[in-house]
């Protein structure tokens, strides 16, 4: 994701300086407005989401690598990697990927925003569902599993 996000930013700047205009064969009533300004807002907006998620994904990859390399370190009263730290660095590199996503995946609307409300109206119904389904998961069976791996059933 880091990779793609730094793909669609350069790909983003290279439009950005092109002198090719755009606004001039599409309609504004259907695609929106296409000035100067509201066409340079468009995209500074989508390049920031993407260099943001950039960012993230970079320093998930970071924090990532750090507790692999923490996890091999042997254990030793005197050793600062105690197993609460690199639990620490562990959670913060999922918490930076989960942000570096939500932002990727926040540009994409943004990105069809170029082109109109109408698409950018489409892309959100998608991501609506989507986004559902990441942050949700689905009870599959009745009962838990307690901390040896045993299955106790609740009664109904």
């Amino acid at each position: 994701m880091a990779t793609i996000s730094i793909l669609l930013c350069s790909g983003l700047a290279v439009v950005i300086s092109s002198t090719y205009s755009i606004e001039k064969p599409l309609n504004d009533t259907i695609f929106g407005a296409h000035g100067e300004f509201m066409m340079a807002l468009k995209y500074v907006t989508i390049l920031l989401f993407f260099l943001f998620s950039f960012l993230c994904h970079s320093l998930s990859i970071r924090f990532v690598n750090q507790a692999n390399f923490l996890i091999n370190t042997p254990q030793d009263p005197m050793n600062v990697a105690t197993p609460d730290y690199v639990t620490e660095v562990l959670e913060k590199g999922s918490m930076l990927n989960t942000v570096g996503n939500r932002l990727f995946y926040t540009a994409l609307p943004l990105l069809l925003w170029i082109f109109g409300p109408v698409l950018v109206f489409l892309c959100s119904i998608t991501l609506v569902p989507l986004f559902y389904n990441l942050d949700f998961v689905p009870p599959t069976r009745k009962g838990k599993v307690n901390e040896i791996g045993n299955r106790e059933f609740e009664s109904v």
